[in-house]
């Protein structure tokens, strides 16, 4: 055991710990006891006589002198009595080196807070505390309570210079103190976009002498001039700022430079933004500068430049770390841990975000550039590609030729977009489910719902998780009247990606379909708390109302789709048709007016409106609509006859004979027209009058033969047919009423008098002068026996789609 262990050898040298037991003997107490002379000194009162030199050497045993002169050298007094310990300890008392035996110490001094430091220390802290409320309101957002917060600072501070000087020389006044209130109550007026009052603050600072590096300030006071689109004071402020601000700080420099270079942009001087951007991709190349560059190239047309600094952008470093870190390496549940915990960390996100700015700038300059590099836009996107493979940002060629299938089909030349689709039909799987998906879109716009079909379940199956390649799947199957089936692929498509709008979207239309009303208005609730301002989610909601007989809710979601689009002549005329519904004429009409103002071609808005002026006994008013209507479908006759009718009861019975002689040329065997020409030649005492008559019988009766030769023909073949039609024609409700819905109108306009009922029966007799017509002057025609009462049902406007984005 030994045989490992090595003595050091002994040395001669000094022991650097020798004499440090070895002490005078005249410190020896234990021979106290045999000192004569100590003895002596003791029991009697030799002790307390002043010793002579002779008699204290010689009684302390050679003990040299302390606290006396010695050899003409004045010694200081020491001490031999050990720390904490005292004659008590002999007589048995505890140990207490602190003293803690004495009690506690006596209570601090009370502050005097009406000393003037006192105050001011407080009022120095208040305005600390308010600066720092200031920016904690900024930073949550209240830029108002911000802003009073730093005006209450600066007059807490003006107040506390005052005292400072009164109490205390000018040169101790806190400069840094001073300094953080102006720029704080300057960033607050610029975020209230009180740019005046900033700047006025800024220039308060700026000109102060005593505040240090309060020049780069100017840089701030540059971007104000730039939002208020001052661009040549702006970069005066900023060149004033560069100039200000030593080389050592290359960073702020290089941004200061590329705000120079931005505000060249704005004010069209492509050539100085050039220089200041190559500059800065020189010195330190970044995204943004690239970015900037390329821009100012394509604004000055270099194809050649552009090229460049496509390339100079590429290469610019992300300085992020590669994929394969966050790859676990081993088995290792350390080292797993590890991984695990910085997989999703904050510089792990703010790495992605780099990763995904960086290919944004990338795929819009390519998009920018390759129509006009070379010679077409195909040729022009192939360049970008190969610049792109050559690149660290490989994965973005894919979808650089998605984007160029994309242009083509922009471009309205579907054939090269599905050419350029199908070439990543063997591509890996991300590539493949985009492009199938893609392809799956155009099919279905075609309306080739077999190839989207098949196109989506090829995107379906390269990536399952592809909610836009589900919703397309959900779409073809929609179409085919699946209805449970497409909200099985919906549903899929939203537990994919929670954020979905399309999806959400389109299962609220499904089970609108399936007449799961209260579902349906779930999921477009939810959607609208996503899409605040959707257009197409807000007629939803109010559609679903309207279904659930629910006109009020329909009323107010409504209301709030035209303030988003207040020209929306549907939507005012489906709010005109709600207040209709509800008896509110004076509501119906002005919603009504101001869709036919915005689209004045909607025939049942136009027949509303001149029926609600018959109705209101302003005839003339009425005449402009339908004149419209004629127009609009000038085959239709009923328009005409009632313009023709409304002169008759305004009583311009001249305009109605000659619009009435224009309907019987366009329309020579129209009954109608005949019969309201016999009456007026009649009331006027024309020679027409037996032409028009004659010609009216002979309509007449062709007319019963025709209806005789019908109704024989019913019954040879029997009503059984007839009833069978009719059951079917009702089954379902909706077509029942749809179809009875768009007649509506129709039957309201032939139950005004004067439209198909303008004699008492429909049987031949002679004209004689003592009839009455029912259409005649106001004043001969009671309100209530002339004309029929205008259901409110019959003029509802036609029902909108229930789409109103293609599905």
């Amino acid at each position: 055991m030994m045989q490992n262990v090595h003595l050091a050898p002994e040395t001669d040298e000094d022991d650097l710990y020798s004499g440090y037991n070895d002490y005078n003997p005249t410190y020896d107490t234990e021979e106290l006891e045999n000192d004569t002379a100590f003895q002596q000194a003791v029991r009697t009162s030799h002790g307390r006589r002043p010793p002579s030199k002779t008699s204290l050497a010689s009684s302390m045993g050679g003990r040299p002198v302390t606290g006396l002169i010695q050899d003409g050298v004045t010694r200081p007094m020491t001490a031999v009595r050990a720390a904490g310990f005292t004659k008590a300890a002999l007589r048995g008392s505890a140990f207490d080196p602190l003293g803690q035996s004495r009690g506690p110490a006596p209570p601090l001094e009370a502050k005097n807070e009406d000393s003037p430091e006192e105050k001011i220390r407080q009022l120095e802290k208040k305005v600390n505390e308010l600066v720092e409320e200031s920016c904690v309101s900024n930073s949550c957002g209240d830029l108002k309570l911000a802003l009073e917060k730093a005006k209450d600072a600066g007059r807490k501070e003006r107040v506390l210079v005052r005292q400072r000087e009164q109490v205390t020389s000018p040169e101790n006044i806190n400069l840094d103190l001073t300094y953080s209130v102006l720029f704080n109550l300057a960033s607050q007026y610029s975020a209230n976009e009180m740019y005046a009052e900033a700047l006025n603050t800024y220039q308060v600072i700026v000109k102060n002498k005593m505040f240090t590096n309060a020049g780069r300030l100017k840089v701030n006071m540059g971007n104000i001039y730039l939002k208020q689109r001052n661009y040549s004071k702006a970069i005066k402020f900023y060149r004033m700022a560069l100039d200000q601000i030593p080389s050592v700080h290359k960073e702020m420099r290089i941004k200061i430079m590329q705000n120079i270079g931005v505000t060249f942009i704005k004010t069209g001087q492509y050539s100085d933004a050039i220089n200041s951007f190559e500059h800065i991709m020189s010195m330190a190349p970044n995204l943004k500068a690239g970015f900037n560059l390329i821009l100012s190239y394509f604004a000055v047309g270099d194809r050649e430049k552009m090229k460049k600094a496509f390339q100079k952008l590429i290469a610019v470093p992300l300085e992020i770390d590669e994929d394969d870190k966050y790859i676990s390496p081993s088995d290792d549940p350390h080292t797993n841990l590890v991984i695990e915990a910085i997989k999703n960390d904050h510089l792990r996100q703010m790495e992605r975000e780099r990763k995904a700015m960086a290919e944004k700038y990338i795929m819009t300059a390519a998009k920018l550039i390759a129509p006009v590099i070379e010679t077409s836009f195909a040729v022009g996107y192939d360049w970008c590609v190969e610049v792109v493979k050559a690149s660290q940002y490989i994965e973005l060629a894919n979808d650089l030729e998605i984007n160029k299938a994309i242009t083509y089909l922009r471009q309205k030349d579907f054939n090269q977009a599905v050419e350029t689709l199908k070439m990543f039909e063997k591509k890996d799987s991300r590539v493949k489910s985009a492009a199938a998906t893609n392809l799956s879109f155009l099919y279905y716009l075609e309306n080739e719902f077999a190839q989207a079909s098949s196109y989506a379940d090829l995107a379906v199956s390269s990536d399952r998780y592809n909610p836009s390649a589900l919703t397309n799947k959900g779409n073809t199957v929609f179409a085919n009247g699946d209805y449970e089936k497409a909200a099985e692929f919906y549903k899929e498509a939203l537990r994919n990606d929670s954020s979905c709008t399309e999806a959400l979207y389109n299962i609220g239309l499904t089970y609108k379909k399936l007449n799961r009303l209260d579902e349906a208005l779930d999921c477009f609730l939810k959607l609208h708390a996503i899409l605040r301002n959707s257009a197409e989610v807000l007629y939803q909601i109010a559609n679903v109302y309207e279904l659930m007989e629910d006109p009020n809710q329909a009323i107010e979601w409504l209301m709030q789709l035209i303030s988003v689009v207040p020209t929306d002549s549907r939507a005012l005329s489906k709010l005109g048709e709600l207040y209709d519904s509800e008896g509110d004429k004076s509501q119906a009409f002005q919603y009504y007016y101001e869709s036919y103002r915005y689209f004045p071609s909607n025939i049942e808005v136009i027949e509303w409106l001149g029926a609600y002026y018959i109705d209101t006994q302003f005839c003339e008013k009425a005449i402009q609509y339908f004149e419209r209507a004629a127009l609009i479908q000038p085959t239709q006759v009923k328009w005409q006859l009632m313009v023709a009718s409304c002169f008759r009861r305004s009583g311009n019975y001249q305009k109605a004979l000659d619009t009435y002689k224009d309907i019987h040329r366009k329309f020579p065997e129209n009954v109608e027209c005949l019969r309201f020409l016999v009456r007026l030649c009649t009331d006027i005492g024309l020679k027409e009058v037996q032409e028009y008559a004659t010609k009216l019988k002979r309509l007449e009766k062709k007319k019963e033969i025709r209806e005789q030769r019908i109704k024989s023909g019913r019954d040879g073949i029997g009503g059984s047919r007839g009833n069978r039609q009719s059951g079917a024609g009702c089954d379902s409700g909706q077509n029942c009423s749809a179809s009875s819905k768009s007649e509506q109108l129709s039957a309201r306009l032939r139950a005004l008098p004067g439209t198909n009922e303008p004699y008492e029966s429909s049987s031949h007799k002679e004209i004689d002068a003592s009839y009455v017509d029912p259409l005649g002057p106001q004043a001969e025609r009671p309100k209530t026996a002339a004309k029929k009462k205008i259901e409110e049902d019959d003029f509802a406007d036609e029902e909108l789609g229930d789409d109103l984005l293609p599905e």
